[in-house]
């Protein structure tokens, strides 16, 4: 018998955070503090600003966060817990929080900030030719 391969890492347990992908509280982390059924969970982020309520998994995507609540844990267990953990300064230096704020501040330029830009990478191109053909001459 070969060796058994784990396709899935991230399952949706009581305690996960998730990151709302859908609605109004969209780019928001939440956590899951009790499981509806297959299609659903109560969610709840008392420290981030989203309300708690029922959500669709496919509105949501699960993080490689958990913390520790008992199952149906009211808004004050779940604040506690999740600021207690550090959650929140942990994500903030994911990768993957980076990527989405970069990805923000791209689209929200304005025009001459992207000249600017175009510019600065310019300058950057012409030194870094200028040492590359040093380097081979």
């Amino acid at each position: 018998m070969g060796v058994q391969r784990v396709s899935f890492k991230r399952y949706v347990e009581v305690g996960r955070v998730i990151l709302v992908s859908k609605g109004e509280n969209q780019g928001k982390l939440a956590t899951i503090v009790e499981i509806v059924d297959q299609n659903r969970a109560v969610v709840d982020g008392p420290s981030t600003g989203v309300p708690r309520q029922v959500m669709a998994y496919r509105d949501m995507t699960l993080t490689r966060f958990v913390i520790k609540v008992p199952r149906a844990a009211g808004s004050t267990a779940v604040k506690k817990a999740f600021e207690a953990s550090g959650v929140a300064e942990k994500w903030a230096e994911s990768k993957w929080a980076k990527t989405i704020k970069a990805r923000e501040a791209r689209k929200n330029t304005t025009d001459f900030e992207r000249f600017t830009v175009q510019v600065l990478k310019k300058q950057r191109r012409n030194i870094l030719g200028a040492a590359a053909k040093k380097v081979q001459a």
